[in-house]
């Protein structure tokens, strides 16, 4: 048995935004691909071409591991963070149902 799938295409403004959530989200690449439905190698090969125009020209001589984000970006990154963590615990807490407790009667 055949099946035949149609491969998905996706337009430029879909592969740039996809690439500045990446990129402001802080959050793992392969979290991010699967909360936008799409292979984490898909995104990661869209990333590499937009790496060189989304810097800036005095940053783009330096190689990524020796540019120091600043304390804005730190404090951004540290406040999605805590964010994230205060969502997930209110995920949980919100299926919480409490223990069961059978009367008997």
């Amino acid at each position: 048995m055949m099946t035949n799938k149609t491969r998905r295409s996706f337009t430029d403004d879909f592969k740039r935004e996809a690439v500045s959530l990446l990129v402001s989200s802080g959050r793992p690449l392969i979290q991010v691909a699967a909360g936008l439905g799409i292979q984490p190698s898909m995104l990661r090969s869209w990333r590499g071409p937009a790496d060189g125009v989304a810097r800036p020209s005095s940053e783009s001589s330096l190689p990524a591991s020796k540019m120091v984000p600043s304390a804005d970006q730190l404090e951004i990154r540290r406040l999605r963070r805590e964010l994230e963590h205060a969502q997930m615990e209110r995920d949980i807490l919100k299926n919480y149902r409490g223990p069961a407790i059978r009367l008997r009667g």
